[in-house]
């Protein structure tokens, strides 16, 4: 059964959980005032929210944010289909993944993850681990393929046509899929190169029964988004490649798995350079230092249990590929839920 043929659905708790509030740096879940008085109005007034009129801001922030969630499967669907009919692409073969896009060094690997899935094996060598806990760096892409892509991207961004947001905490960048990348570009990288790769890396967290993304630039500027606060993604794995342009500090630090509280993580720095990927668990803590000038996206994949409340998902239908979801009489492995 193909993609195309399945329904895909997302968790309720995608429209009250994870709700980032930008000025106070804080990821919260919303279910009534009540509750999230309760649960959050001592943390907000130590941050500074003590006035009514700033609580008042905050709901309405929030009011905004839920609404935004409902009407995502809708409002992607047309800009999609606004963008098809009147953006016209400057690098058409960009959409189309073709080997020759991928670093040798990253086929190599991706082959020897399909033999090891047979026979057994280590990675050994082939794989760099950061001081980061399960943590891989590798290049995944040509850097000449990277420089066209961000010119394709560059080009879009530049045009008329509609473009949506990425998520609630990055305000530029593009969302792929909208764009026209899943079919030809998105769907084969996840099928054919990284799920072997997570299968051996990641068994643990879904690695081997990926079956859906979320894919997205995210672009840094110094008169724009210059870094990216601490966080969690919702998926299982989380690929983010660095496409360029040029550009200084900006280096990720990741820390450890959500459920460990905040006062005991330690956190590590790690480098991000051009056409090279860093391949992470979701829920694993993570951020990004500010930023010159670039570019990156983020592939992510998921499984089981929802990433953002832990619970099994209470399931309603979406569109595209929605949160990763299908039903259990489907695929009992494909549970999901994906913030965006």
């Amino acid at each position: 059964m193909t993609n195309e043929d399945r329904q895909f659905y997302i968790c309720n708790c995608f429209t009250t959980d994870n709700i980032f509030l930008e000025e106070y740096k804080l990821h919260v879940r919303f279910v009534s005032e009540q509750q999230f008085t309760r649960d959050y109005g001592v943390v907000l007034r130590r941050l500074g929210c003590v006035t009514d009129a700033q609580f008042e801001d905050v709901f309405n922030k929030i009011s905004q944010e839920v609404d935004r969630r409902r009407r995502l499967s809708v409002t992607c669907a047309e800009r999609a289909a606004a963008i098809k009919d009147t953006y016209r692409p400057l690098h058409p073969h960009v959409y189309h993944l073709q080997e020759s896009y991928l670093a040798p060094k990253f086929k190599q690997i991706v082959d020897f993850c399909r033999v090891s899935a047979v026979r057994g094996g280590a990675l050994g060598d082939l794989l760099q681990e950061e001081a980061a806990v399960r943590v891989y760096r590798f290049p995944v892409f040509e850097r000449s393929f990277c420089e066209q892509l961000v010119e394709e991207l560059e080009h879009f961004e530049q045009s008329s046509a509609p473009k949506g947001r990425p998520n609630t905490m990055n305000h530029y960048g593009i969302l792929l899929n909208e764009l026209g990348f899943d079919e030809g570009f998105i769907t084969p990288l996840r099928q054919r190169y990284l799920q072997p790769l997570t299968s051996l890396l990641y068994p643990d967290c879904g690695g081997g029964s990926l079956d859906s993304h979320k894919a997205f630039v995210v672009k840094y500027d110094m008169d724009e988004d210059r870094d990216l606060s601490y966080h969690y993604d919702n998926a299982e794995v989380t690929l983010n490649v660095s496409l360029g342009k040029d550009f200084t500090e900006g280096n990720l630090y990741f820390g450890d798995m959500r459920q460990v509280p905040l006062s005991e993580m330690q956190c590590w720095e790690v480098e991000h350079r051009v056409s090279e990927g860093l391949l992470h668990r979701g829920q694993q803590m993570h951020g990004a230092l500010p930023i010159s000038s670039g570019r990156r996206w983020n592939l992510i994949e998921r499984n089981k249990l929802c990433p953002m409340c832990n619970r099994r998902p209470e399931l309603v239908e979406g569109g595209g590929f929605a949160d990763g979801f299908t039903k259990p009489c489907i695929a009992p492995l494909n549970a999901v839920c994906v913030l965006t």
